[in-house]
């Protein structure tokens, strides 16, 4: 929980976990001495997007994820971008990134939703494919599901996943 998220995705989240009856889920949020020492008035996102991802993202799950020898994502290629050459595994340090769902496209995305009646994330109604922090979020637009997020900067990605892709025989 970077303290930056939509409400819906909140309550979303808590659909998710009750619906799906999922167990050991963590909420990770950056520390409080580091949001005071660097974004006491809350608008880092609006001076240095880069540095508030990594405040708020990067630098509180690092040390959580390291306790896991395998993470897995819900990254796509059809994303665009960074994520066009998504492999399905990437090594990031020790740890592997499994990205199960990367060759999927969007008809697969909606035929899984609707074969598990899975309930979808309240903004996605409203021209939010990919939601992430409020702040920086915006509906899609025409360049792609991912156009929302940090719309008007050149940055596409959080800086969660920097990988180096490996070969699976």
């Amino acid at each position: 929980d970077t303290g930056k998220l939509f409400p819906e995705t909140l309550a979303y989240q808590e659909t998710l976990v009750r619906r799906l009856g999922l167990g050991n889920v963590r909420t990770i949020k950056p520390s409080d001495a580091a949001l005071t020492a660097a974004d006491p008035k809350g608008d880092l996102w609006s001076r240095d997007c880069n540095a508030c991802c990594t405040l708020r993202k990067v630098a509180p799950l690092a040390p959580e994820a390291e306790a896991f020898a395998v993470l897995v994502t819900g990254r796509k290629r059809m994303h665009g971008h960074e994520r066009e050459i998504l492999p399905v595994l990437e090594r990031q340090g020790t740890q592997l990134r499994l990205n199960p769902l990367a060759s999927w496209d969007e008809d697969k995305v909606d035929a899984y939703f609707e074969r598990f009646k899975l309930p979808r994330h309240p903004l996605s109604a409203q021209g939010y494919p990919s939601v992430g922090c409020a702040p920086c979020t915006a509906p899609a637009g025409s360049a792609g599901p991912r156009s929302g997020r940090w719309a008007g900067q050149t940055k596409t990605e959080c800086g969660i996943h920097r990988a180096q892709p490996i070969t699976v025989r």
